[in-house]
């Protein structure tokens, strides 16, 4: 493959595989989220400052998805430049979703 082609692809494909991850992070907390919700809603919770089970967990499988993601794709990681990169596209995705949480919000209240 010409390397200028390469050179425009691996960002971009860093870009979206992270917010891939950062994407699938959010809705996996969104679900939790309303699931806690509904329990605390059905009073099946013990106290009101109960936390959302399981939130520790889910964190280490995003830094996990993060490890595996380094490891089958080395191409995004051989420079600081891409590796930023996949970063943005975590923050973008996650970002996205709690966008989304808020507009629904917003448009609720409203």
């Amino acid at each position: 493959m010409n390397a200028s082609l390469i050179q425009i692809l691996v960002p971009g494909g860093a870009f979206v595989l992270g917010g891939v991850i950062g994407f699938t992070f959010g809705t996996i907390q969104n679900v939790a989220l309303a699931r806690h919700r509904k329990k605390q809603d059905l009073g099946q919770l013990p106290s009101g400052w109960a936390l959302i089970p399981g939130s520790m967990s889910r964190t280490a499988m995003l830094l996990v998805a993060l490890v595996a993601v380094q490891l089958a794709c080395p191409m995004f990681f051989e420079s600081a430049a891409i590796q930023w990169v996949v970063s943005a596209g975590v923050v973008v995705g996650y970002g996205w979703t709690l966008f989304k949480k808020f507009s629904v919000r917003t448009t609720a209240d409203a």
